[in-house]
């Protein structure tokens, strides 16, 4: 799967003149109720295969509080931002930043629809800096994370190719960046 850029989107220049790629969105339809598929997606008690064995962090998810995706020991953490928008079951967007990279943030929104068949769940990102190592783990990040939340919620497991990719990240663990950890990221800093 690969994703889809609004032809109407122009790259723009974030706050700051820095040049933004277009909008990218990733599509999956998953045989399940919407319902479900939002309570998988905004877990925050257990690790989250499709989000790269992450485990999101928070104070509660709502509009304005801070969110950390940390590993499942809560020593490192590898993305922060904070909730942009809060809507059961249909819409949830944050702000978005890798903590081992220098990348100002961007903004990752999902919509939940419901669909025959099941539930159309739509990943979008906005304003990822264009050229840079965000831009490039966004593109195949967005890929992993539709297949993988799709084969959660419909088998409970990840794909195949998704077993494999986490397995080989756990093997990497321990070399995990110091500026990752999880004391370098408290929720009162601001991006």
């Amino acid at each position: 799967m690969n994703p889809t850029t609004n032809p109407q989107a122009a790259p723009e220049a974030a706050s700051g003149g820095i040049a933004t790629a277009e909008k990218a969105f990733y599509r999956v339809t998953i045989g399940a109720p919407i319902h479900k598929v939002w309570a998988e997606l905004t877990r925050t008690d257990s690790v989250l295969p499709f989000f790269f064995n992450g485990v999101c962090r928070t104070p509660g998810l709502a509009v304005g509080a801070p969110m950390r995706m940390q590993s499942a020991d809560g020593k490192n953490t590898s993305v922060v931002g904070d909730v942009l928008e809060f809507d059961p079951p249909h819409r949830y967007a944050h702000t978005f930043k890798f903590t081992n990279l220098d990348d100002p943030p961007c903004v990752v929104r999902y919509v939940l629809e419901e669909v025959d068949g099941g539930t159309q769940f739509t990943l979008i990102t906005e304003n990822v800096p264009a050229g840079t190592k965000t831009e490039k783990y966004m593109i195949s990040g967005g890929d992993f994370i539709t297949k993988n939340l799709k084969a959660v919620v419909e088998t409970g497991k990840p794909t195949p190719g998704g077993r494999f990719a986490l397995f080989m990240m756990g093997l990497f663990a321990p070399f995990t960046l110091k500026q990752s950890r999880t004391e370098n990221w408290p929720f009162e800093r601001k991006l």
